[in-house]
């Protein structure tokens, strides 16, 4: 079992930036990845960004590319989510997965766990 907690969601305005952590506990095999996905009312989970955890490659998707940043501390055990110049479009439940294998993949079937979720809302 993994076990993922995330943090770091809040109200903001436009242009503003964010900064999410997802920390992960329990046991994980050698090779893993893991991502952020997003949930806006009414809409589908989408993902946003996805790292594998020990070469840390990443994958973001076309449209936070250039505004969001993924990235990990392997000693805090943590995946981070840099958000910079939000759009109020980026307003959403802000999910964190893990999948015990170490492929980029951006489809929510990949992953065998998820955090609870961080709202984040960014007002116009």
């Amino acid at each position: 079992q993994v076990q993922l907690v995330e943090s770091g969601g809040g109200l903001v305005q436009a242009g503003a930036s964010l900064k999410l952590a997802c920390v992960a506990s329990g046991r994980t095999d050698s090779t893993y990845s893991m991502a952020w996905f997003r949930q806006a009312p009414g809409k589908e989970r989408e993902f946003v960004a996805v790292i594998n955890w020990s070469a840390g490659n990443t994958y973001c998707a076309d449209s936070v590319k250039g505004r969001f940043t993924i990235s990990r501390d392997n000693a805090k055990n943590t995946v981070y989510l840099q958000m910079n110049s939000l759009k109020p479009e980026d307003t959403a439940v802000y999910y964190c997965a893990f999948a015990n294998r170490g492929a980029l993949m951006s489809f929510r079937d990949w992953y065998e766990y998820w955090g609870q979720g961080t709202q984040v809302t960014v007002s116009s």
